[in-house]
């Protein structure tokens, strides 16, 4: 994302400072996803592509896609964007997506609240868990989800997610961002 993302903001002659003011991140924050030291969360992914104005989807992929066409992604072709071990892992399943407006992952969830913080979003969000148990915690209550179970929910009630048990957890993750 870190080239796609400078491309971008370029292309449409936004300076860091602007694009840092109008994300609410910081400058240095920008620069380090810029140069690839920082992997951005979903979250602050979909706040990008809002203050740039365009969609989620064209900060990952290099090219629009036909509303004709269609993405396929080989299990062993995803583009990680895993920043770290401590952190949230996922990768994006679809290819040039830009002219869509729902946006996979899959999810590997640490077993820990590593991130205090709660992400929220405009849209919605659909959870399916294909390995293991996660626990979502939406501040006030807290859902445990086994392998199989699917959650569906508004994208702007605050949420995190951790990996629960013994195994690793993996989630099939779609974001839909509404057109505004």
């Amino acid at each position: 994302m870190s080239i796609r993302l400078k491309l971008l903001r370029k292309k449409l002659g936004i300076s860091l400072e602007a694009l840092a003011e109008k994300s609410g991140m910081t400058k240095s924050y920008l620069s380090k996803i810029e140069r690839g030291l920082n992997t951005p969360s979903i979250a602050a992914a979909l706040k990008l592509a809002k203050a740039l104005n365009v969609k989620v989807e064209e900060l990952f992929s290099e090219e629009s896609a036909r509303l004709d066409s269609y993405s396929l992604v080989r299990s062993d072709e995803r583009q990680s964007l895993a920043a770290n071990d401590q952190s949230l892992g996922y990768a994006v399943l679809a290819h040039q997506v830009g002219e869509r407006s729902m946006l996979p992952f899959m999810i590997y969830p640490p077993a820990d609240f590593i991130d205090k913080a709660f992400k929220e979003h405009t849209g919605e969000e659909f959870l399916f868990v294909h390995e293991g148990q996660v626990e979502v915690d939406f501040m006030n209550e807290r859902v445990l989800l086994n392998r199989g179970d699917a959650l569906h929910f508004n994208a702007q009630k605050p949420h995190r997610i951790r990996s629960v048990g013994e195994q690793q957890a993996q989630l099939l993750v779609v974001v839909h961002s509404a057109q505004e």
